[in-house]
C-alpha cells in the first residue's frame, strides 16, 4: 500500500465514523482512536512488516526487550542494557529460537544478537535515512505483545543525548577532615537514597571503597557512574557504622520526582542518555518495547528504538547512526 494509500484509508476511518454522528463532541469509540484496532488496520502492509522484523526476547520467562531483525538469516539488533542474559527470541507466530550474542556496540547501547537456526527467510527492515531530520512524519511500532502496532508521529529535532551520570537523590550538607566524612543533609523522597534507607544526617565515610571527605568527592565519584549502576557506601548513624548498597538515578527523573507527568509515565529506561543522535517520537510503547524498529510509512526502518523516557516520550537511533556500526559485523543494504 503506498503513503497516499494508507492516509486515505486512515483519513477514511476516522471520518466514516463521524459522518454518522449527530452530535460531533460525541467521544470516539476507542477503536478509532489513533492507536484503536480500526485505526491500526489503516497502515496494513507497514504494520504487518513492523510486527514480522520484531521479536520479543525472554529471559527467565519473562520479555526484558524487543529485537530487530536486520538480515534474512537472522540477526537481531536490539538494546544492550535491557537485553543482558536474553535466552530465547520469539517470533510474530510463535516460533521460538535460541539466541548467541555476537557484538555489543556500547557507545549507541546495541548489542547483536544471531538466531541459532539454518534459515535464511527472516522478513527483517530495510532502512532509510529520510524523515530522520523532519518533525511530524507519522511512525509506527511493534506493540511487545507483536498482535498490534502503536503508531504516532515524531515530536522533536534529531539531537545528540548528553551524558547524564548517575545520582543518588540527596542533598549533601557539612564535610571536612574535622567531622570525617560528608554529611546528608535532605533526602529526596522515592529517590534511589530513600529507597535504599538513606536518612537525614547520615555520614559518607567511604563510597566504594574510597574515602571522601569533600562534597565535590561524592560528585565526581557519581558523575563517573550511569544510572542503573550499584554503589557501596560507608556511613555513620547515631554513631553506628552501616553499609548501604543502592542503584543510582537519572537526573532528571530524580529532581522532578513530584512532576504530576513523571509521576503517570511509568517505568523508563535504565540508559536513556548519552546517545551521538537521537528521533523523539511519542509512540506510546513500554520500556520492555525498546530494541524494536520504528518504521515509516513506506515500511522502511528509520532507526530503532532505545529509551522510553517518559509516556509522550520515546529516543530511537536513527539508521544513519546505525548502519556505520554494524556494516563491519554483516551487510546492509
Amino acid at each position: 500500500m503506498t503513503p497516499s494509500a494508507l492516509k486515505l484509508s486512515f483519513l477514511f476511518s476516522c471520518l466514516s465514523v463521524c459522518s454518522g454522528q449527530e452530535d460531533l463532541n460525541h467521544s470516539l469509540e476507542y477503536r478509532y482512536r489513533l492507536n484503536g484496532i480500526e485505526t491500526q488496520r489503516a497502515f496494513g502492509d507497514t504494520g504487518k512488516l513492523a510486527l514480522d522484523s520484531s521479536v520479543r526476547l525472554i529471559r527467565n520467562h519473562k520479555l526484558i526487550a524487543m529485537g530487530t531483525i536486520i538480515s534474512p538469516d537472522g540477526f537481531v539488533l536490539t538494546k544492550a542494557s535491557s537485553c543482558v542474559g536474553a535466552r530465547t527470541a520469539l517470533t510474530r507466530n510463535g516460533e521460538s529460537f535460541d539466541l548467541r550474542i555476537r557484538k555489543r556496540f556500547e557507545e549507541l547501547d546495541l548489542a547483536l544478537y544471531q538466531l541459532e537456526t539454518e534459515r535464511n527467510d527472516f522478513e527483517c527492515v530495510k532502512w532509510t535515512d529520510q524523515n530522520t531530520s523532519l518533525q511530524n512524519v507519522w511512525a509506527i511500532s511493534a506493540h511487545p505483545s507483536l498482535k498490534e502496532i502503536r503508531v504516532g508521529i515524531s515530536s522533536g529535532n534529531s539531537r545528540k543525548i548528553e551524558r547524564e551520570g548517575g545520582v543518588m537523590g540527596v542533598v549533601l550538607g557539612r564535610d571536612g577532615k574535622k567531622i570525617g566524612g560528608v554529611e546528608i543533609n535532605e533526602v529526596i523522597p522515592h529517590a534511589a537514597a530513600d529507597r535504599a534507607g538513606l536518612i537525614s544526617k547520615d555520614l559518607i565515610l567511604k563510597l566504594d571503597g574510597r574515602k571522601v571527605q569533600k562534597r565535590n568527592q561524592v560528585t565526581e565519584l557519581l558523575g563517573s557512574k550511569n544510572p542503573g549502576d550499584m554503589v557501596d557506601l560507608e556511613i555513620v548513624r547515631k554513631q553506628v557504622t552501616k553499609r548501604i548498597r543502592l542503584t543510582l538515578g537519572h537526573k532528571s527523573v530524580t529532581f522532578d520526582l513530584f512532576n504530576r507527568n513523571l509521576q503517570m509515565s511509568g517505568p523508563v529506561s535504565k540508559r536513556k542518555d548519552d546517545f551521538p543522535m537521537i528521533l523523539q517520537h511519542d509512540l506510546p510503547l513500554p520500556k520492555e518495547a525498546m530494541g524494536g524498529p520504528l518504521l515509516d510509512l513506506n515500511g522502511f526502518c528509520m532507526g530503532i528504538n532505545v529509551a522510553r523516557v517518559d509516556r509522550v516520550t520515546t529516543f530511537a537511533l536513527p539508521a544513519k547512526i546505525i548502519k556505520p556500526w554494524i556494516r563491519e559485523s554483516l551487510p546492509v543494504d
